[in-house]
């Protein structure tokens, strides 16, 4: 028999690669709707998020705006409440992808990639929503549980998950994957040490600041406005 050959990788970014919004930004709203987050978490974010609406500051911004509120009052909230809430998010939105992500994960798969989804949204909400997409393994934030299954407000090896590049060469090495052929999709800055790695990276309505980068290094840009994909 001859020798099997590894599987290429094909990496993704979730949050505005796949899904047209931000799994954590549903979550944060979700968790406040159900009071389990207290009604005026929006004052930690309001203001950078009217300031993006508004064209007069970045995504970037907003989001981590965002995070800081969601860590500033997780702490408490019991595990199967925080995973019930996920499950429920991602059943009314699940669907709510873009085109060509969706349908490029859907070509790799039938070419025989292993899918591998790297994102700094929580691992309990991804886990739901990635593999309805096919993906082979998720990586996201893992969120501490203390006494009595309650969330700590802490983040377990947080340092791991914020480097794309170092969870993507663990996953090639445990999973024994090759580079070779690989490709990457995502669409801001902090995707650019896995997308530096892979053979194919393709920047997806990429930010200012990812455009910027794709462009120095001939990377291919892909927009998808409306119902029109753009290949720039």
């Amino acid at each position: 028999m001859g020798r099997r050959m590894n599987k290429p990788v094909a990496v993704f970014d979730v949050d505005g690669t796949i899904f047209r919004s931000s799994l954590l930004i549903e979550l944060v709203e979700a968790l406040v709707a159900e009071d389990l987050l207290p009604k005026d978490v929006e004052r930690y974010y309001k203001k950078a998020h009217t300031k993006w609406k508004n064209r007069e500051g970045g995504y970037t911004e907003y989001i981590d705006a965002m995070v800081a509120a969601f860590y500033a009052h997780i702490k408490g909230i019991h595990y199967a409440d925080f995973a019930r809430v996920a499950e429920e998010v991602v059943a009314r939105q699940g669907k709510h992808t873009y085109k060509y992500t969706r349908d490029l994960i859907k070509k790799l798969r039938k070419q025989g990639y292993f899918l591998l989804a790297v994102s700094h949204s929580p691992k309990t909400i991804l886990d739901q929503f990635c593999p309805r997409l096919g993906f082979d393994k998720t990586y996201g934030m893992v969120y501490e549980i203390g006494p009595e299954d309650r969330l700590t407000g802490d983040v377990v090896d947080k340092h791991l998950i914020l480097n794309k590049a170092a969870i993507v060469k663990r996953a090639v090495e445990k999973e024994k994957l090759t580079l070779d052929g690989s490709v990457g999709v995502g669409d801001t800055e902090s995707d650019i040490s896995f997308l530096e790695l892979v053979d194919n990276p393709i920047c997806f309505n990429p930010n200012a600041n990812l455009y910027r980068q794709a462009k120095l290094n001939e990377w291919d840009v892909v927009v998808e406005r409306k119902d029109v994909i753009y290949e720039l």
